[in-house]
This record gives structure tokens, C-alpha cells and sequence, in this order.
């Protein structure tokens, strides 16, 4: 397509390029009616009109199927494309110049013609080919008017000055072009940018709105419940032989559970610091964790990659969850954790010796599952474009192994 910048100016450079030509070539009719000249001549100037008018609409037609995409430069268009288009745009100049010069040898006045296809040649035809023609068509122009009134300076001077402008038009085109051209590789380089700051301040929102959770679920919901787990312990001491004892103790149990439960959430929430990379961030997270729940890690880390901060984010928050997973689930004695990179990929694994499940039964990633952690993995991942594959099976363990392309968004 025209750059958009200067679209207009593209547009008006065309519609001046066809009015010549039309000009001109009424000219040349009027002049042969007003004569009496050879009906060949009108047959010739009628061919040549029908000839323009088809580059026109064929040069459309192939715009429109490439649906966007370059196109060969024609008087329609007046852009370069490809080797297809290049080949059936100089086709069709060679048809406009053969019965161009058939009617120059009937009549004169059609010389003027050759203005416009000065600049379809410098339009259509690559690098040094186009000057080549423009001179050469010249030349053809000049010995035109010699054989119909003899050697004159206006017929010398007239060829050779309609050359040199359309030439420093043409070249000051290309120039306008190229400029053009770079404008909107600016151009779509500030809107990449643009786009990037913006999914960094979306990031950055995320992050702190998590941060906000959990400092709010901390202060109200996990503060409430460490006060009713307390206050139903005094009351369970105070009277440990009254009749509803046990559901002063069941309530204590659940009210633990649910604290247990709240502070999981505010470490899911409040990830460690990304700022050392995310190998270090992983051996921060396996060391806290092990501590809590008192189950060996392992953690390796191959080669730091430098990714983006959510695909960072993401791949934490994915051996987070594992993790938990592991807690909850598995009865697991070891859990590893491998990170490594290729030129392409980053590849996170993490593996547990415990329990292990029928992947098949948990439908990963189907709706109404009640594996929410492992769907919550599958939607971060299929967001970066990345890949899930779990591997389990009852009493062997289980593995799950998350591929992100370098290049993830």
C-alpha cells in the first residue's frame, strides 16, 4: 500500500499522470480528425488508449488480490512489487511503447506522448534500465519530428528538456519515496515501543495489584482467623470437658486449615524478587518452601536466558504452583526443579517423587476439573505461547515440563 503519510501526494502525482495522458492523447485524435489524416492513425490511437486503460484496470485487479500486499508500480498504483507483477508491468510497457512509435511515424503531434512515458519508465523499470529508456525514447522522439519537418532546434531542444525534467522528477520521487518509506519504519518502531511501555506498565499494574491483595488478606482475612484459631484454643483449654468440646475443636481445626490456606495465597501472590533473574528467584522460593513444609528440593539451574518479565513471572508463578500442588497432593519425599535454555526456548521441569495420578482423569486444562492449579498453568502458558506436558502415573511420580520460546510476548 502508499505510505500513509503521504498517500495524498502519491494519489495526486497518479491522477496528474493519467490526465496527461489523456490530454494528450485527445490531442493527437483531434489533430488527425481536424486533418483528414489515415483512419490507420485513429485505429492506432484508439489501440493505444485501450492499452493504458487495461494497465490501469489490471494493475487494480492485482492490488486487490494481493490484498494489501505490494504490487507491481504502474500508472494505477505507482509502486514496485513483485517479480511476477514486474514482469506483466514491463510486458505492458512494451505494448504502450511498440504502438506509441507506430503512431509517432503517422503523426507528429503524437510525440508528445512520450512525456508520460518518461515517468511510467522510471516508475516500471528497475535501476538503470528506466534513464536508459527515457534517453533512448528520446532519441525516437527527435528523429520522429526530423522525418515529418526536417532537423529543427525546437524538435531537439523540446525531447531533450521533457527528458531532463522528467528525469530529476523521477529521481526526486524515488528520493520522496525512500523518505517516505523510512517515516514508516519510524513510524512503526514508536508504535512498537509504544506497545511495549504499555504491556510493561499492565505488568507492573498486575504485580502491584497482587501485591495489594495480599497485604489486604493478610491484614483482614488471615489476622481474623489467627484470632479465632486463638480464641477457640482458650476456650478448648478453659473447658476441655465441656459437652461441645469437639466442635470447639473442629472449629479450631478448620479455622487453621482456612490460615493455612490464606497464607499460601499471600506467597503465591508475593512472589520473590525478580531482580537477580529468575534461577535465583527459584532457589529463594525452593529454600522457603522447603522450610515450611519440610520436603527436600533440588534446584538447577542450567543457564540464565534473559526473558521478559512476565514470561519470568509466569514460570514462578508456575513452580508455585507446582509446588503447592506437590503440598497438597502428593506426600512426595523430593522435589526437583530444572532450568535450562536453548537458543530458542526456555524450558522450565519440575518432578516429585510422590503419589503421582492418572493425567487422563484430570483432564488438564478441561473445563469443570477440579485440578484448578494445573488449568491456572496451562492458561499462563498457552498466554506466552508456550507448551504444558505433564507426566504422571499412580505411585510413579509426576512430571510437569513448561517450554516458552525466547522471544515470548
Amino acid at each position: 500500500m502508499p505510505h500513509r503519510t503521504l498517500a495524498p501526494v502519491f494519489a495526486g502525482l497518479r491522477a496528474g499522470l493519467h490526465a496527461l495522458f489523456g490530454g494528450l492523447l485527445a490531442l493527437v485524435v483531434v489533430r488527425v480528425l481536424l486533418t483528414d489524416g489515415p483512419v490507420l492513425a485513429l485505429v492506432l490511437a484508439g489501440l493505444l488508449g485501450l492499452t493504458y486503460l487495461a494497465g490501469l484496470v489490471l494493475a487494480r485487479s492485482a492490488a486487490r488480490r494481493a490484498a494489501g500486499a505490494p504490487v507491481t508500480a504502474s500508472p494505477a498504483t505507482g509502486r514496485r512489487g513483485t517479480a511476477r507483477s514486474s514482469r506483466a508491468g514491463v510486458a505492458w510497457l512494451a505494448a504502450l511503447t511498440v504502438v506509441w512509435a507506430a503512431l509517432v511515424w503517422l503523426v507528429p503531434e503524437a510525440a508528445y506522448l512520450v512525456f508520460p512515458l518518461f515517468f511510467l519508465y522510471l516508475h516500471l523499470l528497475p535501476a538503470a534500465a528506466g534513464p536508459l529508456a527515457v534517453v533512448a525514447t528520446a532519441a525516437l522522439t527527435i528523429v520522429a519530428f526530423a522525418v515529418h519537418g526536417g532537423l529543427t532546434v525546437g524538435g531537439v531542444v523540446g525531447p531533450v528538456v521533457g527528458a531532463g525534467v522528467a528525469l530529476l522528477i523521477g529521481l526526486g520521487y524515488a528520493a520522496l519515496e525512500r523518505r517516505a518509506a523510512e517515516r514508516e519504519a519510524l513510524l512503526a518502531e514508536l508504535i512498537a515501543t509504544r506497545d511495549r511501555l504499555a504491556a510493561a506498565e499492565r505488568e507492573q499494574g498486575v504485580l502491584a495489584e497482587r501485591a495489594r491483595l495480599a497485604r489486604e488478606i493478610h491484614d483482614t482475612v488471615a489476622q481474623g482467623l489467627s484470632s479465632i484459631q486463638m480464641l477457640l484454643y482458650a476456650a478448648e483449654r478453659a473447658d476441655a470437658t465441656s459437652p461441645g468440646i469437639e466442635h470447639v475443636r473442629l472449629a479450631r481445626r478448620t479455622a487453621a486449615d482456612g490460615l493455612a490456606e490464606a497464607r499460601r495465597f499471600i506467597r503465591e501472590l508475593a512472589p520473590p524478587s525478580l531482580d537477580s533473574g529468575l534461577g535465583s528467584a527459584l532457589e529463594r522460593l525452593a529454600e522457603g518452601w522447603s522450610a515450611r513444609e519440610g520436603i527436600e528440593v533440588a534446584v538447577d539451574v542450567a543457564r540464565e536466558v534473559a526473558l521478559p518479565m512476565d514470561a519470568q513471572t509466569a514460570l514462578l508463578r508456575i513452580a508455585q504452583g507446582a509446588l503447592a500442588n506437590v503440598a497438597q497432593h502428593a506426600r512426595a519425599g523430593r522435589v526437583g526443579i530444572r532450568l535450562d535454555a536453548s537458543d530458542d526456548a526456555v524450558r522450565l521441569r519440575v518432578a516429585d517423587d510422590g503419589y503421582g495420578f492418572d493425567p487422563r482423569g484430570a483432564a488438564v486444562g478441561a473445563s469443570g476439573t477440579d485440578s484448578f492449579g494445573l488449568r491456572a498453568m496451562r492458561e499462563r502458558v498457552d498466554q506466552l505461547g508456550g507448551r504444558l506436558d505433564l507426566v504422571s502415573a499412580p505411585g510413579a511420580g509426576t512430571i510437569i515440563t513448561v517450554t516458552l520460546p525466547v522471544g515470548a510476548p
